[in-house]
């Protein structure tokens, strides 16, 4: 018998095996739970990465997630809290005994710690940092006295720094004799007398390099400083921006007092993504799989009573022509179709320009321009489909006249949209409201009053 036919190969779906936490998997987890079988469960989730386990508490219910977390006990991984959604982080912290969010706790780094407790209620709080070295504590707490949002949030405090006359060598032995290392670093912050960040040194250049070297003929040619209270979303765009691994952070005296890295500013441009998805979709805030029918309602019922407001204002044009949809019942079947194309178009412009204004792309010295070219490719796109609708008109028709009409409405909605879907996020972005937000309703409703108001308007001069 052929050695490959005694070895059983599990069924799986398409691109499951490639993902540690697949169905089968979770299958299998879960199955431990029911039987509650501590040493199972130990096995099935050993290979999992803290962001998995993450996964499977934020998929699976309340009362398996309880469950699961009771016979799970001691094995508890820090990163998995700071993996968690915000949703249901509170709920785990209030499953885990004292002396298991303490071992968690203790594991991660200043940075995590903050983004772990700053939107817990006080009690919660209070036992992750009594959790806590005293020094580990004091650093945690000064953070969380730093704005929300901002690079004092964000930074960790163990930084690795070095006086900018010393050389390969002395940083060598001083990081081999070191005890406390955080766990991930990039760079050597050098430092002059006073603690102000003067330049960076890459790790990788420190290996290659002689023990007499100077370190400060080593620096990195960028080399950005971050304000303690600068805003997290413009600490995400510098590192994408200038293409940063770590950048030191400093107080109002310009004193070294953290270091930002990656995949902190990385996880910032990460969630403003998402937070404009959501946004342009018309949800004015980030919702979860784990989230109850009222808190998900809660949060979709405003902009659905907006957009139904908006709607009611497109419907009330509409009546006004009513006579002539009574007399010519071919506008009242094209009229969607051109309100339809004026739609999809401002959503397109709409879509590069919220883009363009958080990535800093569309400024005041290009508006004008941006504009231009939105209102020239609504034109052009308009004339294109005028001639097909136009044919598609007098085919169905059978008339010239509601051919012409249709193709003018489409010049003009199309038009308007591209002006629209560019204009309005500029507007809402001057005006300090995040363009995101409600920028798709307002594009929306210019374009459906527009275009119905072209294309009756046009149709009651020239039609009847």
């Amino acid at each position: 018998m052929d050695d490959k036919d005694d070895v059983a190969t599990p069924e799986s779906e398409p691109g499951e095996d490639a993902n540690p936490l697949n169905t089968q998997a979770v299958s299998r987890i879960m199955e431990a739970v029911d039987t509650d079988d501590r040493e199972r469960l130990w096995q099935e989730m050993e290979p999992l990465h803290a962001a998995d386990i993450a996964d499977l508490l934020e998929q699976i219910g309340g009362t398996d997630r309880r469950r699961l977390i009771a016979l799970y006990g001691t094995e508890f991984d820090g990163e998995i809290l700071s993996e968690l959604d915000e949703s249901i982080r509170e709920e785990v912290i209030g499953l885990l005994t004292p002396e298991v969010l303490a071992d968690a706790v203790r594991e991660l780094e200043s940075d995590d710690v903050v983004d772990l407790v700053e939107d817990l209620e006080d009690r919660q709080q209070d036992a992750i940092l009594g959790a806590l070295e005293a020094s580990d504590q004091l650093a945690v707490r000064q953070s969380l006295s730093y704005p929300e949002y901002s690079a004092g949030r964000l930074m960790q405090r163990e930084v690795v720094m070095a006086p900018e006359h010393w050389t390969v060598g002395d940083v060598i032995d001083f990081m081999r004799n070191a005890e406390d290392l955080p766990e991930q670093f990039y760079h050597i912050i050098l430092v002059d007398p006073r603690l102000h960040p003067v330049g960076n040194v890459m790790l990788g250049r420190i290996m290659a390099a002689r023990r007499t070297v100077a370190l400060r003929d080593m620096v990195e040619e960028t080399f950005h400083v971050i304000p303690v209270t600068q805003a997290e979303g413009d600490v995400a765009y510098a590192f994408n921006q200038y293409h940063l691994i770590s950048a030191p952070v400093v107080d109002e005296e310009g004193r070294l007092v953290g270091v930002i890295t990656i995949d902190d500013a990385m996880a910032v441009l990460d969630a403003e993504h998402e937070e404009d998805i959501f946004r342009l979709a018309g949800v004015s805030e980030e919702g979860s799989l784990s989230d109850t029918v009222m808190d998900t309602v809660k949060r979709r019922v405003p902009w659905l009573a907006v957009n139904l407001v908006t709607a009611i204002l497109a419907s009330l044009v509409i009546s006004i022509f009513d006579e002539a949809l009574a007399q010519l019942v071919a506008l009242a079947v094209l009229m969607p179709i051109v309100a339809s194309m004026g739609g999809n178009a401002g959503t397109q412009s709409l879509t590069v320009a919220v883009r363009a204004l958080a990535t800093k792309d569309l400024t005041g010295a290009n508006v004008k321009r941006v504009l231009m070219r939105e209102v020239s490719v609504g034109l052009i796109n308009g004339v294109t489909f005028a001639v097909v609708m136009g044919i598609v008109g007098v085919i169905w028709f059978g008339g010239f006249g509601l051919g012409y009409v249709i193709a003018a409405a489409m010049v003009i909605n199309l038009a308007v949209a591209g002006l629209a879907g560019a204009a309005i996020p500029v507007v809402m972005d001057r005006m300090g409201v995040d363009p995101a937000l409600g920028s798709g309703t307002f594009v929306t409703t210019v374009t459906d009053v527009v275009g119905f108001f072209a294309f009756l308007g046009l149709g009651a001069m020239f039609l009847l």
